[in-house]
């Protein structure tokens, strides 16, 4: 009887928190999709009803498709670089060398480093085709530089993003890493076992989950990309680098057209939804092993 009263009192304290957290997601969610079905252009107001017509005008929108493409090939490229890089710098930060602390840190820092800060690093003191430090590369081999952000706008955006997510990647891997049974590693060296087979037998099975973290977490965020486009290439040349939020910012804010941009915001979310549904399912069956 008074286990039940203490839960009833634990359910009252934390109601308030829990409708306020729903309101804080129910109102922005609700109020876009109110938009969503109005025509409504911030410079001429007032608002009308206009139904599905912003969904269908959005779909068939002439950047619509290049959008959804780079949006896929962004977060595929850069959850294969972080992926696959943070596996081998996990394995190279788990071993023993002098200045190993010192080496962590500075693998780690650029997780800390802001958006639009890194973009701009990039932008102008890596990829600049005059002054950056590309530039001087290929002119010390002789070759011609290049102009990364005009000639490849989606790969120099998804190395960016890469460079800034990959420290996240080492530092979850390497705290799986650091959990692996050393004794199991020594009796499958005693085995004659060689370091592709412990690493294929033993530690890849053993970061699965981790992995698995890595990719439901990034993709979350990657989904989202906006800063490093916005600083460095507008979304251009043409369509080359817009993805789905940059083409809902182009709508809602270049053209003034609330209500279009209202509804690209509703399918992002719908695109999110899926791709988290598709996560899901992945964790839970990794969760299983």
């Amino acid at each position: 009887m008074a286990t039940q009263r203490a839960h009833k009192a634990a359910r009252l304290m934390i109601s308030p928190s829990v409708i306020l957290l729903l309101a804080w997601m129910i109102i922005p969610l609700g109020t876009t999709i109110y938009f969503s079905f109005l025509r409504y252009n911030i410079l001429t107001p007032p608002a009308s009803w206009t139904g599905f017509e912003n969904y269908y005008y959005f779909l068939t929108d002439p950047a619509f498709i290049p959008a959804l493409v780079n949006t896929l090939v962004l977060v595929l490229g850069v959850l294969a670089i972080t992926t696959i890089g943070g596996i081998l710098l996990a394995l190279l930060l788990n071993m023993e060398f002098w200045g190993q602390g010192i080496v962590r840190i500075l693998v780690i820092s650029p997780f800390f480093v802001m958006p639009t800060v890194s973009a701009l690093v990039w932008k102008n003191m890596f990829m600049n085709p005059v002054n950056g430090l590309f530039a001087h590369l290929f002119r010390a081999f002789g070759l011609q530089p290049v102009d990364f952000l005009s000639t490849l706008p989606l790969l120099s955006i998804v190395i960016m993003v890469a460079w800034a997510w990959l420290p996240f990647a080492t530092l979850i891997l390497l705290t799986a890493l650091q959990s692996l049974d050393s004794e199991q590693m020594e009796a499958a060296e005693m085995d004659g076992a060689g370091w592709l087979s412990r690493f294929f037998y033993l530690t890849l099975p053993h970061l699965t989950r981790s992995i698995t973290v890595v990719v439901l977490i990034q993709t979350i965020f990657l989904l989202a990309v906006f800063a490093e486009i916005y600083v460095t290439t507008a979304g251009g040349p043409g369509y080359a680098s817009t993805n789905i939020p940059f083409l809902i910012y182009n709508l809602s804010l270049k053209q003034f057209d609330a209500g279009m941009g209202a509804a690209g915001g509703v399918i992002a979310v719908i695109i999110a939804n899926i791709v988290a549904f598709f996560l899901m399912r992945a964790v839970g069956k990794n969760l299983e092993l």
